[in-house]
C-alpha cells in the first residue's frame, strides 16, 4: 500500500479553516468549475454521504467515511473506480490547531494500491499535484486582506482553481 502525504501551515485559526472545509459538499473550495451535490438528501457532514461531483463532462462519486468536528477530520473514498489507475484509494483531511500564534496545521493524505513501479509517481502526484494545489487554492481564495479586531483575515466567498488547473485534467479526458 502506498501513502501520499502533504502538510502546510495556515495563518488562520483551525476553527476558521474547518468551518469552510467541513462540509463534504463544498467541492468548489478545491475546484471552482465544479458542481457538487450530496445524494439522497443527506447533509455534507453525515458519514455515508455520497458526494456527486460534475467536472466539465465527467462525474466522480465519493463517500464520506468519517467526519469529526471535534478532531476536525474527514475521510473519504471513491464509490466507483477512481479516475486514475490506483485501487483502494482512501483520503483524509485533518486541521489541527497550532497554539503558538493561533494558526492551523493542515494535513491531507491518501492511501492506495498501485503497481510497484508506479508507487513513487502516484505518491508524488497526489501529494504535489493534488493536495498541495488544492490547499494553495484554499489559501489564495478563502481569505482577503483586511483585519478583524483579532488581527485575522476576513473570509470571502470562494473562488478556486478551474478545470484547466485540475490536477487530474491531464490524466483524465474531461
Amino acid at each position: 500500500m502506498a501513502k501520499a502525504y502533504y502538510s502546510t501551515v495556515f495563518e488562520q485559526p483551525a476553527e476558521d479553516i474547518w468551518a469552510i472545509v467541513r462540509d463534504f459538499n463544498n467541492y468548489s473550495v478545491w475546484l471552482a468549475d465544479s458542481e457538487s451535490r450530496i445524494e439522497n438528501g443527506k447533509s455534507g457532514d453525515a458519514v455515508g454521504a455520497i458526494r456527486n461531483v460534475r467536472i466539465a463532462d465527467r462525474t466522480i462519486r465519493q463517500r464520506l467515511l468519517a467526519h469529526s468536528d471535534i478532531d476536525r477530520v474527514q475521510t473519504y473514498a471513491f464509490c466507483d473506480t477512481a479516475p486514475f489507475p490506483v485501487e483502494n484509494y482512501q483520503a483524509t483531511l485533518r486541521i489541527t490547531p497550532i497554539v503558538d500564534g493561533n494558526r492551523s496545521f493542515v494535513e491531507w493524505w491518501a492511501t492506495f494500491d498501485c503497481r510497484p513501479e508506479d508507487h513513487v509517481g502516484w505518491t508524488h502526484y497526489f501529494a504535489h499535484e493534488g493536495f498541495a494545489k488544492w490547499l494553495e487554492s484554499l489559501r489564495r481564495h478563502l481569505f482577503v486582506p483586511g483585519q478583524h479586531s483579532s488581527g485575522r483575515s476576513r473570509c470571502q466567498p470562494w473562488t478556486s482553481v478551474t478545470v484547466d488547473q485540475c490536477p487530474f485534467a491531464a490524466l483524465v479526458p474531461w
